[in-house]
């Protein structure tokens, strides 16, 4: 299954840092965090991806397109204009990197992706989180439930929109959770190529809405409850927390071994 990586929004909560730089390549431990992505699906042996780029997309294609160089150790004679490659250690990734628009939603974008996904399922999150999803398990769920597609539900700390669940199916949306305890949507997504059908709206479509509350009105959208780590990069604060449980080796996300 091919993965599909929303990474081009403006990020404008972190602006500290995204400035000069989309936040998928705001780093965590000297890594941008799409980086930490990657890292996890590929550990699940993932290692197919598209990635959706709008705001400053060209400096994810240069990070991906100088990938190699940056890992390997090497000589370069500049009288010569050569290089020698003598060691190098890269992942076994293949990836897409899809210029979907700057303004364009994230419906949108998924849409933009529908004629690289073969009309295969696929599996889907945001280029902004980090979590030690099962991917796995995630997969095993939506194939036993059915349908056309699956969310990772999660327990944040409140401020995010609220999710109803009746045993596997959403029923509906809250836009702010009333108290502690509301599961809300992490991403993760498992989905079939039905899920095109309810993006409707072109470019303007923003997949939190119409999309997935038609589906849920449909019955087709299911939740994978997850119930270890997870954590969204919203903000300067979020980031540095995140800085901090990787340099004192309680980064909870990291799921790989290397």
């Amino acid at each position: 299954m091919k993965v599909v990586i929303l990474a081009g929004g403006m990020g404008t909560r972190l602006s500290e840092e995204t400035d000069v730089r989309p936040k998928p390549l705001v780093e965590i431990g000297g890594r941008p965090i799409l980086w930490h992505i990657l890292k996890h699906y590929s550990h699940y042996g993932f290692n197919e991806f598209i990635v959706l780029l709008g705001y400053r997309g060209i400096l994810i294609k240069e990070y991906f397109h100088n990938y190699f160089l940056h890992q390997s150790d090497v000589t370069i004679d500049i009288r010569k204009n050569s290089m020698e490659v003598h060691s190098s250690l890269s992942e076994p990734w293949k990836i897409t990197l899809l210029d979907t628009g700057l303004e364009t939603q994230t419906g949108g974008r998924v849409l933009r992706a529908k004629k690289y996904l073969d009309k295969e399922p696929f599996l889907m999150t945001y280029g902004d989180g980090v979590g030690d999803v099962d991917i796995p398990s995630l997969i095993d769920f939506h194939r036993l439930h059915g349908g056309s597609m699956t969310l990772t539900a999660v327990l944040p700390e409140g401020r995010f929109g609220a999710l109803g669940i009746e045993q596997a199916s959403i029923t509906n949306f809250v836009e702010k959770p009333q108290g502690d305890g509301a599961w809300v949507n992490g991403g993760f997504f498992v989905c079939e190529p039905d899920i095109f059908n309810y993006i409707t709206e072109g470019d303007s479509t923003v997949l939190e809405r119409g999309p997935l509350e038609g589906l849920a009105r449909d019955k087709k959208l299911r939740a994978f409850k997850h119930h270890g780590f997870w954590k969204p990069m919203d903000t300067l604060r979020d980031k540095l927390q995140l800085e901090t449980m990787w340099k004192t080796d309680n980064a909870r996300w990291k799921v790989w071994n290397d």
